[in-house]
């Protein structure tokens, strides 16, 4: 008989978990606190705007390698869509400014030695000062790491980096942002594609995946909340022997039984004894508008000196990322939403008024805190036990809270659990 493989969490970390572990041979049980799966990476149908949103934007790369395997495993790479090139438009809130990256497609930074694909006003020169980003040490934060901040930092590298690890470069890692640099940035425009869930995150990310795992016999159980962990044996023995679900009898766990633990840092606190997790977190607001975006507007545009970071275009709808939006939970949403608008309608060029119809969405524990002192507080996937594992973006990953981040950690997570080679 096949080992059986409980996955705690139905985030996409606890689903990454689930599709490796069944891959693998395991036989998969999905249980989600939620009424949903998803976590952090849904989408829903909002009553207000009469459509379905994403609770939040996210932004993919082509270099995604754990994500494109996921997709791959789940039959959903067709559901992603992007420019064929790697490029990005700008636009810059303060002056109306309006520019196009276009990276080269090799490993070669071509794109630097030509003006009409780098940041307008900037030479190639300009570019070499962010090169020690790429083998930052650990400890620092981003800005301590640049020696020149001029406007390929303020137009650029800054506000890139702000989104992606969703802090500000003044307190960023700056060991997390040349990780993802060496990712991304290091292996070229091949890597660098800016990708985004064509209908949606749950059409990309979430279905798919329940229906594979449902064909492949797991049992999936939503509304199903973990209450406690029993633990039996001693010293070297000491193993996860039972988990103790709400309203329901406790489930014992075989000898070749594995427990996958995919929820955030709080929840994995409050049931794994002396567990250290990240503490402190980081805010995502996403605005979005029931209006069409301009005939040929690209699927995401970067916001530099604005109140926005990223705006995405989809069918009847315009949604702006405000990352690291910590100062903005206590702004009330209709002055919030009036002043996004007039940003994002000077970018698209459209008129300021009246406001289309908005829904504002609010994440206020979105990623943990991409700062340094966090980062020694991540923890690994094994713990103590050998038949329990943890997954979440916010295990050491090496990356910041991203969905790459997530999946990469539900994979290792599995793998942990039923790679023989990896046996303590």
């Amino acid at each position: 008989m096949s080992r059986r493989v409980i996955v705690v969490g139905a985030g996409i970390a606890g689903l990454a978990a689930a599709v490796e572990a069944q891959r693998r041979g395991a036989r998969v049980v999905l249980h989600e606190a939620a009424p949903y799966a998803g976590g952090r990476c849904r989408s829903f149908f909002d009553a207000k705007l009469g459509v379905t949103l994403d609770n939040g934007n996210h932004l993919l790369l082509s270099g995604n390698q754990s994500t494109m395997a996921y997709l791959r495993a789940i039959g959903a790479t067709d559901t992603l869509i992007g420019p064929t090139q790697p490029e990005y438009p700008f636009f810059d809130a303060a002056t109306g400014d309006a520019w196009t990256i276009r990276m080269s497609p090799g490993r070669l930074p071509r794109w630097i030695f030509d003006a009409a694909a780098r940041v307008p006003g900037t030479q190639p020169a300009d570019y070499l000062p962010f090169l020690p980003l790429f083998w930052a040490k650990p400890g620092r934060a981003i800005e301590e790491s640049v020696r020149r901040k001029d406007r390929v930092w303020n137009l650029l590298v800054r506000p890139l980096l702000r989104a992606m690890l969703n802090a500000d470069p003044s307190e960023a890692s700056a060991e997390l942002a040349a990780v993802l640099l060496r990712e991304t940035v290091a292996q070229g425009g091949q890597a660098c594609r800016p990708l985004i869930a064509r209908s949606g995150l749950s059409h990309a990310f979430v279905e798919p995946a329940l229906r594979h795992l449902q064909y492949g016999g797991a049992e999936i159980r939503l509304g199903s909340r973990v209450a406690a962990i029993g633990v039996s044996g001693t010293d070297s023995t000491e193993r996860v022997s039972s988990l103790a679900f709400e309203g329901a009898e406790p489930v014992a766990l075989g000898a070749g039984d594995g427990v996958v633990l995919a929820v955030p840092p709080d929840a994995a606190r409050a049931l794994v004894p002396d567990l250290i997790a990240p503490d402190a977190s980081r805010a995502i607001v996403t605005v979005h508008f029931a209006v069409d975006a301009p005939a040929g507007f690209q699927p995401q545009t970067c916001v530099v000196n604005g109140m926005s970071d990223w705006i995405f275009a989809a069918d009847g709808r315009l949604s702006v990322t405000l990352a690291s939006a910590n100062r903005w939970l206590a702004t009330p949403h209709e002055g919030l939403a009036q002043a996004i608008w007039r940003e994002t309608a000077k970018a698209m060029r459209m008129a300021a008024a009246p406001t289309p119809p908005w829904q504002i969405i609010v994440e206020e524990h979105a990623t943990f805190a991409a700062v340094p002192s966090q980062e020694g507080l991540r923890a690994a996937t094994r713990t103590r036990w050998p038949n329990f594992t943890l997954a979440g973006d916010w295990t050491a990953t090496g990356l910041p809270a991203t969905i790459e981040g997530a999946i990469r950690s539900g994979q290792k997570a599995a793998d942990a659990l039923l790679n023989p080679s990896m046996e303590r």
